[in-house]
């Protein structure tokens, strides 16, 4: 072999060796959509918090980052966008659904009307997504306030996974039950990988351990690490 072509081995050599040290890496967005006032920051303050606000301040649009290190060399970017319920905007609306891998359809189990609200948005999905997507949830938030027996919630859920072809979970960011299936829920429906749930339940003990009485704020594009 000429020194030419072993150079040109070298170099191939080193090529290979570095792309395989180069971790997989993959983004993911979740959208919460709903009318105002239904809870969608309520239920991701939960989550990244485990706080709730009692207070409720109209959201014009939040985008929180979570950067998560999985199993081996993979990495995840894992985006929630906290909509407002306000649509003035359709075509702002529009590029959120088309960047959007999975969305919370979030309604309040005390406004029925918002549950309307949700359908419409499904329907908007769909026209923009195509009619086979399915990486959708419905959240049905302050279940606290529901007053339905366990039976009522489980034919409301076979109503929605089989008319909306959809997850459901009914969730209180009051009492925290559930808030953590949201996510587990939307995590499958992104078709995101299964080891991604257990990093992010490290994650969220980790975060209340170290950090449960600061006033963190994780708006727009501040991030943690999961391990």
């Amino acid at each position: 072999m000429t020194s030419k072509h072993r150079k040109s081995a070298h170099r191939r050599g080193v090529m290979t060796s570095l792309s395989l040290s180069v971790p997989e890496r993959r983004a993911a967005r979740i959208v919460f959509l709903g009318a105002a006032g239904v809870g969608k920051t309520a239920l991701i303050a939960r989550f990244l918090h485990d706080r709730f606000e009692p207070r409720h301040a109209r959201t014009v649009e939040e985008l929180h980052a979570l950067e998560c290190d999985l199993d081996g060399d993979a990495q995840l970017r894992l985006e929630m966008l906290d909509t407002s319920g306000s649509y003035a905007f359709p075509a702002m609306r529009a590029l959120r659904i088309r960047t959007g891998d999975a969305f919370a359809l979030v309604y309040s189990a005390r406004d029925r009307g918002s549950l309307e609200e949700a359908r419409r948005l499904r329907d908007e999905i769909l026209e923009i997504k195509g009619d086979a997507f399915d990486a959708i949830t419905v959240v049905e938030s302050k279940s606290d306030l529901a007053n339905r027996s366990r039976a009522e919630n489980a034919r409301a859920m076979r109503a929605v996974e089989l008319e909306w072809r959809a997850g459901f979970v009914s969730a209180s960011a009051l009492t925290g039950e559930n808030v953590a299936a949201v996510f587990r829920e939307l995590l499958a429906r992104a078709d995101l990988p299964s080891r991604v749930s257990p990093a992010l339940r490290r994650r969220r003990q980790m975060y209340s351990r170290n950090c449960g009485d600061e006033k963190t704020k994780m708006r727009k594009n501040n991030s943690c690490i999961l391990s």
